[in-house]
């Protein structure tokens, strides 16, 4: 059983998902630091310094601080809206390179006349 369990650790796929998941908190801290930091205080300015985390409601003795909520959702469309633009800018650079195609090499091209003068021969 050790002996599967140490193949399996060396195999590349258990080390990509766990590369995968390290790169991914680290990006996550980052993405998170965008909104906290930088957007959320500018979304605050235009707003007029308004903060939904401090709303809540008291019922009896439970307190639902129903203002956190919202506050979540609002950071989670910010993050979303912040990644979708990311990947956006990096698919347009993806694109970029792949729609240069290679031109053709001189080889390819007398093996294409080879090809086309055998077809007509036939």
């Amino acid at each position: 059983m050790i002996k599967e369990f140490r193949e399996f650790l060396s195999q590349g796929s258990a080390l990509d998902l766990a590369i995968g998941v390290i790169i991914g908190a680290a990006f996550g801290a980052i993405v998170s630091s965008v909104v906290s930091d930088l957007i959320t205080p500018l979304i605050g300015i235009i707003l007029g310094g308004l903060d939904f985390s401090g709303l809540s409601l008291n019922v009896g003795n439970a307190k639902f601080t129903y203002g956190k909520f919202i506050q979540a959702i609002i950071n989670f469309v910010i993050i979303a809206f912040v990644l979708f633009m990311i990947i956006k800018t990096m698919n347009r650079f993806k694109e970029k390179k792949e729609a240069a195609p290679t031109p053709p090499t001189p080889d390819q091209e007398l093996l294409k006349e080879i090809r086309d003068l055998l077809k007509a021969g036939r």
